[in-house]
């Protein structure tokens, strides 16, 4: 039961990175993109369909590039199964020998280090997955399922996508602005937050962090569409 809701905890908090990642990335990008169109316009329909176009393109991209890469760590993850496979079939001695120094490096020895060793390499699954864990560091949760992770990825880039184009729908341009940058700022601090509580940093660190990569995107976009603006 405890093995279960653990796998289930595990399994949520990599869903929960990937939609930080998706709605992250689809934020900066399309926030960067709508303020640089709105220096150089003001015209809102300009600015919703640059910024629908970047949100599919964005979206489709993320979503691709997060599937094709989870893909091929799974692939190399099971071709590395493969080979330990072999290996404790083939010599099974220096296989035991690196259980051993494993755990001898974690401090066990003499008795319990034997009981230990003879305990794992008694089950070839559990002595493969420790292989894995423990000596070449390799953990298949964070992309046992490719398809999820791209779909996941995608959609939450739709979604943080969303938030910088929302006020365009209802505001003049300027206004716009003002208003999609502040709000884009104030999600991009608290998913700072929650990015902090799943990987244990400090939240206000880690939620400042996140609100200076938007701003800096923010004004580098408004500045190049409003430098384009006047140039051309």
């Amino acid at each position: 039961m405890k093995k279960k809701q653990s796998s289930k905890s595990h399994s949520a908090s990599y869903i929960f990175k990937d939609i930080i990642l998706g709605g992250q990335d689809g934020l900066v990008n399309v926030l960067a993109l709508v303020l640089g169109i709105g220096a150089a316009t003001s015209s809102t329909k300009i600015v919703i369909i640059s910024g629908l176009a970047a949100l599919f393109a964005e979206s489709i991209s993320m979503g691709a590039v997060a599937y094709t890469s989870s893909k091929s760590a799974y692939d190399y993850y099971k071709s590395m199964v493969r080979k330990e496979k072999q290996e404790i079939k083939q010599v099974p001695h220096l296989e035991k020998k690196e259980i051993e120094y494993i755990y001898r490096k974690k401090g066990f020895k003499g008795r319990l280090l034997s009981q230990i060793v003879s305990k794992i390499t008694s089950n070839k699954k559990v002595w493969i997955d420790t292989m894995m864990a423990e000596e070449l560091r390799l953990f298949p949760q964070e992309y046992f399922h490719p398809l999820k992770n791209g779909l996941v990825v995608g959609f939450a880039s739709v979604g943080g996508s969303l938030i910088p184009l929302f006020p365009f729908f209802f505001l003049p341009v300027k206004t716009g602005i003002y208003t999609a940058f502040f709000v884009s700022i104030f999600i991009l601090f608290l998913t700072g937050i929650v990015k902090a509580r799943l990987t244990k940093q400090k939240w206000f660190k880690c939620g400042l962090e996140l609100a200076l990569i938007g701003t800096a995107a923010a004004v580098a976009g408004y500045l190049i569409g409003f430098g384009l603006d006047k140039l051309l």
